[in-house]
C-alpha cells in the first residue's frame, strides 16, 4: 500500500534532495523512501517495540546515546538475576522464580541490544569507545544463561 504525506522542508534541503534524486535517476519520493528505509533499519527476530526503539536511536543525540550505552538494569535487578542464575545451576527453580528469571533475562537482553546499538552509533559518529567510558554490565548475569 502506498500513502501520500505532505512534508514541509526548507528550500535548501529540498534543493539537496532534488539534486541527489536527479544524479541518481530517481524521483524525490523514491529517494526519501530509500533514506527512511535505510535510516530505520529493523532487525529480524526481535519484538516490534524494541526494534522501533533500536531504529529510532539513529536520531538520538550523542549524550542520549551515551546514556543508552549504560546498563538499564538496577543493581538490585542485576543482583537478583545473578542469584536466580546461581539457583538455577543448583536446583530446579520454583515457578515464580522461573518467571522472575525470564522477565529479568528479557530486560537484560533488551539492554544488551540497546547498548550495542548505542555504542555502534557512537563509533560511527567518531567517538572513541574505551572500557573507561562504559559501566560494564555485571559479568555474573551470564553465568546461568550463555545466550544473553
Amino acid at each position: 500500500m502506498v500513502q501520500t504525506i505532505s512534508v514541509t522542508l526548507p528550500d535548501a534541503t529540498l534543493r539537496k534532495l532534488q539534486r541527489v534524486a536527479e544524479v541518481s535517476y530517481r524521483s524525490v519520493d523514491e529517494l526519501l523512501a530509500s533514506i527512511i528505509d535505510t535510516t530505520f533499519v529493523t532487525l529480524p527476530n526481535i519484538a516490534d517495540d524494541i526494534a522501533g526503539e533500536i531504529a529510532a536511536m539513529r536520531l538520538f543525540s550523542d549524550s542520549a546515546l551515551w546514556a543508552a550505552a549504560q546498563s538499564s538494569l538496577s543493581m538490585a535487578q542485576q543482583t537478583r538475576l545473578a542469584q536466580l542464575n546461581q539457583f538455577a545451576g543448583e536446583r530446579k527453580l520454583a515457578k515464580a522464580e522461573s518467571i522472575e528469571q525470564q522477565a529479568l533475562l528479557d530486560q537484560y537482553r533488551r539492554a544488551v541490544l540497546r547498548r550495542g546499538q548505542a555504542l555502534a552509533l557512537l563509533k560511527q559518529r567518531g567517538h572513541a569507545i574505551q572500557p573507561a567510558n562504559l559501566t560494564p554490565m555485571d559479568s555474573e548475569l551470564s553465568d546461568g544463561d550463555n545466550d544473553a
